[in-house]
């Protein structure tokens, strides 16, 4: 039998990257033109709502692309690219292992909190290899750029996840 995508959920993750997509653009740089992936958030909530791997994948492609086209630092485009799809599956693995017994909230905050986390230090990682940056920039852009970002998401994230669930759930949209 073959695994088919619904059309209706493609049309709701377009307009999560796109919601996404704008907050990346306009998030003011926070230090030496680097700015928070805003883009993790809706990427993370598409997960959450629909976490089927081929969704997840797809979500995290596209996540990848625009902020590889949007980003301002020197080898981000890279970098992007490889940090959205591992940052996805890791997300994916931690709502497939939560299943039905977390509070959903909790579980989108948390996977937000570890998920972005875990995107700013292979981001940074793949970074600072491309670019070679002095050694010890990791640690200090991962404070001052990644912890921020992931404080901010985690709030925004609880802030953003129990609208959309009242809206799904008004809309009869079937989601996890």
């Amino acid at each position: 039998m073959k695994s088919r995508l619904d059309t209706r959920v493609l049309v709701l993750l377009s307009l999560i990257v796109g919601i996404g997509a704008v907050l990346h653009i306009f998030a003011p740089p926070i230090v030496n033109g680097m700015k928070p992936d805003m883009l993790l958030i809706m990427m993370f909530l598409g997960i959450i709502l629909f976490p089927k791997f081929q969704y997840v994948m797809l979500l995290s492609l596209v996540t990848g692309a625009i902020a590889a086209l949007t980003t301002g630092l020197p080898g981000g485009q890279i970098a992007n690219l490889i940090d959205k799809p591992l940052t996805a599956l890791v997300a994916f693995g931690i709502v497939l292992a939560a299943g039905k017994f977390t509070n959903r909230k909790v579980l989108a905050a948390s996977v937000t909190l570890v998920g972005t986390l875990i995107s700013g230090a292979i981001f940074l990682f793949v970074a600072v290899n491309i670019i070679g940056l002095v050694e010890g920039s990791f640690m200090i852009m991962y404070a001052t750029i990644v912890l921020p970002t992931a404080a901010f998401n985690t709030v925004a994230m609880t802030v953003i996840y129990p609208i959309v669930e009242k809206i799904s759930k008004r809309s009869r949209i079937a989601t996890a």
